[in-house]
């Protein structure tokens, strides 16, 4: 059954952390209704299911809403189910929260506390509005200097966009190129050299994977296997190491705000609002599908009614 998940996960294209997802929630679903085959199953056991994860385990709406994907993906996609109870499962609702913001003072002094690559990347995250894994992600052939251009290749929604890349990076970016073209060439020698590419692209062209536009910016320190095929070759940098890094970061700048990786780019969407660029900009800069995603950031701003004046004050 599993496999079978596997299978048609793939088959659809869709990310190695989404299969992830999918059948880590369909095997608990499984486990927790006694191991019967989901065909024998239908909405009380997903409804049971939902509810024990909300109130034993107390997880969120989009962790709730993740299962209920999960189980409707198996339903609908491998076991071919369509009937009027899938529809008929409610989703939990998602309460609106406002972004976590750093100030350009609090993003200078997280900054400050970083160094190496760890600074350089957390600086593209602020800098271009990255998200976390479109930054490791970064292959060499994504970056253009001339334009001081950046691709982001299959973000969020396998969607590719055109954002800025700062021209006060350009220098600490070449040399960073210049340590990974020193690791690509000591892997060549060794015989490796070669990195994952999507869409069977090393199927179609089998030289390009160890070319050197394909290899990453953020190279892993060490070779490792794929887990889907076995090759070992050398991933991107683990997104943990800056994760861990930024989370160190924050408690010796002593930022009393909970950020995180992803609040550089709620904070870089936040100050070009305050600089006067306009929504619709942000909206393609950051890969926004509705312009409503993009409108949260407003609420952050002295704008609406933090921008009013009070009555009072005019009195």
């Amino acid at each position: 059954m599993l496999d079978q998940v596997r299978g048609r996960v793939r088959r659809l294209g869709m990310a190695r952390r989404t299969e992830e997802a999918y059948v880590g929630w369909i095997r608990r679903f499984i486990l927790a209704n006694g191991k019967r085959h989901p065909a024998e199953m239908g909405a009380p056991e997903i409804e049971h299911f939902l509810t024990r994860l909300a109130v034993d385990g107390g997880v969120s709406a989009s962790t709730q809403n993740q299962a209920l994907s999960a189980l409707l993906f198996l339903y609908r996609q491998v076991l071919g189910v369509e009937l009027p109870w899938l529809d008929g499962i409610e989703r939990a609702k998602k309460p609106q929260r406002l972004p976590v913001v750093l100030t350009r003072a609090e993003v200078a002094a997280l900054l400050g506390e970083l160094s190496g690559t760890a600074w350089l990347m957390a600086s593209l995250l602020y800098g271009s509005g990255l998200r976390l894994m479109e930054c490791v992600r970064l292959r060499v052939k994504d970056l253009d200097f001339s334009r001081a251009e950046l691709i982001v290749r299959q973000g969020k929604g396998g969607k590719d966009r055109l954002t800025m890349l700062p021209r006060s990076l350009a220098g600490p970016l070449q040399a960073q190129l210049s340590e990974a073209s020193r690791i690509h060439q000591r892997d060549l020698e060794a015989g490796f050299g070669r990195v994952w590419l999507p869409d069977a692209l090393a199927s179609k062209y089998p030289n390009a994977s160890a070319d050197w536009g394909w290899q990453y910016v953020f190279p892993a320190s060490v070779r490792s296997c794929d887990p889907r095929g076995g090759i070992e070759r050398r991933h991107h940098l683990d997104e943990s190491t800056l994760q861990r890094a930024v989370k160190r970061a924050r408690v010796r700048a002593g930022l009393v705000k909970p950020a995180t990786c992803h609040t550089l780019r709620h904070s870089f969407a936040t100050h070009l609002l305050e600089a006067g660029y306009d929504l619709r900009t942000i909206q393609e800069l950051l890969g926004h599908k509705d312009v409503a995603t993009t409108q949260i950031y407003t609420h952050v701003l002295n704008r609406g009614g933090k921008g009013v004046l009070s009555p009072l004050d005019r009195a």
